[in-house]
C-alpha cells in the first residue's frame, strides 16, 4: 500500500515533451517508485474513480488521461454527441489521488495526419464490437500504445465494463512487448445496477430506468447458469426478458474470456456480453457467468 497522498491541484500537462520531463524526473529522483496509468475520454463519473483510486493503491505517481479519439470512431456523429465535460472533469480529479492529468490535442496524438497503423489482433477484433465497429480496434490500439510509449507507465488501469477491449490491449501490449502492467478492475454500478459509463450523460432520467433491462438480463443468465441449464436455454431466456424492455439488441453473445468466441455449451471461463440502443445512445455491459 502506498502512502496517503494529500489531494491537490491536478498539474495539467498538454505536450508530450513536458510530460516526458516530468517522467524522466520523477524517474530520476524516485528510481523504487512506480507509475500508474489511466487513459479516459473524459466525462468521468465513479468508475474512472474507482481506476484512479486503484492506481494510488498500487502505485506512487499517477496520471490521467483525456483524450476523445477520433480514430476509434466509426460513425461521425458518435465522435461529435460524445460528451466533453473538461471543466467537470477536473473537478472530479480534485477530489482523487491524481498526481497529472495529460490533455493534448488530436494533433499533438497524431502529428503524422492519416498516418497508417497495423496491428495483428490474432481475430479478438473480428467479433461482438469489432463486427459492429470496424477499425474501432485499430483506433483503440493506436492510441493507447502512442499512450504507453509516451509514459512508459508500470501499471495501466482498466475497466472491465470494456471486457473485449481490455482483452485486445492485453494482447496488443504483449505482441508489441511493451512492459506494462495491464490490471482491470471491476465495473461500477448505479444504485438501479446500471453500469457506469460516460454515454449515461447523454440518457433521460425515463431512459436511464430503461436501461436497467440490461443488468437483469446478464443477471438472469448467470443465475440460470449457477442452476445448470443448458446454453440454449439460457440466451433463449436472456431474450425473452429481454425484448420485455423498449431498448434495440445489437447483440448478446456468451464467450469465452481468452478468444472471445461464442460458446456452444456452458464451460468453465465464459462471460455474457450485450450491447443495446436506447434511444440513440449505445450501451455495452457484461458479466462472469462463471
Amino acid at each position: 500500500m502506498c502512502a496517503i497522498k494529500l489531494f491537490i491541484i491536478v498539474k495539467i500537462v498538454t505536450e508530450v515533451k513536458e510530460l516526458k520531463n516530468l517522467i524522466n524526473a520523477f524517474r530520476l529522483n524516485n528510481p523504487k517508485d512506480n507509475i500508474g496509468f489511466i487513459p479516459t475520454m473524459g466525462a468521468l463519473h465513479q468508475g474512472h474513480v474507482s481506476l484512479i483510486d486503484a492506481a494510488s493503491d498500487l502505485c506512487n505517481f499517477v496520471i490521467t488521461s483525456i483524450f476523445v479519439n477520433p480514430t476509434q470512431f466509426n460513425d461521425k456523429k458518435d465522435l461529435e454527441r460524445y460528451p466533453r465535460t473538461i471543466e467537470a472533469d477536473m473537478e472530479v480529479l480534485a477530489n482523487t489521488a491524481c498526481d497529472v492529468l495529460f490533455l493534448p490535442t488530436v494533433a499533438e496524438m497524431y502529428p503524422i495526419k492519416d498516418a497508417v497503423y497495423s496491428i495483428d489482433l490474432n481475430g479478438l477484433d473480428q467479433v461482438m464490437e469489432g463486427k459492429f465497429r470496424q477499425g474501432h480496434f485499430d483506433g483503440v490500439c493506436n492510441i493507447v500504445e502512442s499512450f504507453f510509449r509516451i509514459i512508459a507507465p508500470d501499471k495501466a488501469f482498466f475497466g472491465i465494463k470494456d471486457f473485449q477491449q481490455v482483452a485486445i490491449i492485453k494482447h496488443m501490449t504483449k505482441v508489441r512487448a511493451l512492459k506494462v502492467d495491464v490490471v482491470t478492475c471491476p465495473i461500477l454500478r448505479d444504485a438501479s445496477g446500471l453500469a457506469m459509463s460516460s454515454r449515461n450523460a447523454l440518457l433521460s432520467p425515463q431512459e436511464k430506468e430503461s436501461a436497467r433491462i440490461l443488468n437483469w438480463v446478464l443477471k438472469l443468465g448467470k443465475l440460470l447458469v449457477q442452476e445448470g441449464k443448458p446454453l440454449s436455454e439460457i440466451k433463449e431466456n436472456m431474450l425473452a426478458l429481454f425484448a420485455q424492455g423498449s431498448l434495440d439488441l445489437e447483440y448478446l453473445e456468451i464467450v469465452d474470456n481468452d478468444t472471445l468466441q461464442a460458446v456452444n455449451s456452458v464451460q468453465p471461463n465464459i462471460s455474457a456480453c450485450i450491447v443495446a440502443y436506447c434511444g440513440n445512445v449505445r450501451l455495452i455491459d457484461n458479466i462472469q457467468l462463471n
